[in-house]
């Protein structure tokens, strides 16, 4: 007997993702762009920086050992496509080094306390914690498992999460938590 009942796909995996075992709390494994960049600390910048400026530097003592003699302007646009080469490495590096602070493989705490402060005023504000999305369910899932552990495959695709989704890998109820003992300490306060 033929079956006239029309097949559905299966829905969209929305389980929780990997976590990775490591030394630090895991902080978020698919951290926003801006949320990266607005974590850095000082020394990211540092890095980045005497990164970026290596390609640039080594050219340039390079054509003072040994000289390629190129025609006229050749040197000129060779240090410009260092430049740019410097900085997109140093700007990947950058950004690297602070994503790798969200996934726990690296000292964290500064990051912790941040994300905490952070969240617990979204909780307290009645917003939502990763931020307002137009996107559908299934396509926040799609690009939360394509940016996921984005930052340790950078060498090959920089890949970064420029999505709001709510797929980041830990327990959103500490954040909750953490307001309520808050908004009840404030009221203890309030009242004496």
């Amino acid at each position: 007997m033929a079956s006239t009942a029309t097949k559905q796909t299966p829905p969209s995996f929305v389980g929780t993702s990997k976590v990775v075992e490591t030394s630090y709390p895991l902080i978020d494994n698919d951290p926003h762009f801006k949320r990266v960049i607005r974590y850095a600390r000082t020394s990211d910048y540092v890095a980045g920086a005497a990164s970026a400026a290596f390609a640039p530097a080594a050219l340039y003592a390079l054509e003072r050992l040994a000289p390629s003699h190129v025609g006229r302007g050749g040197f000129a646009k060779a240090m410009r496509l260092a430049g740019f080469i410097g900085l997109a490495g140093g700007f990947l590096y950058f950004y690297q080094r602070s994503a790798l602070r969200f996934y726990g493989a690296t000292e964290n705490s500064r990051e912790v306390e941040m994300d905490m402060r952070e969240m617990v005023a979204k909780v307290k504000a009645g917003e939502p914690l990763y931020g307002h999305s137009r996107l559908s369910p299934h396509l926040q899932g799609v690009a939360a498992r394509q940016s996921r552990y984005s930052a340790l495959f950078f060498s090959t695709v920089p890949w970064f999460n420029f999505v709001n989704h709510n797929q980041h890998g830990v327990d959103t109820a500490k954040y909750y938590q953490q307001a309520e003992r808050e908004l009840e300490a404030e009221r203890v306060a309030g009242g004496n």
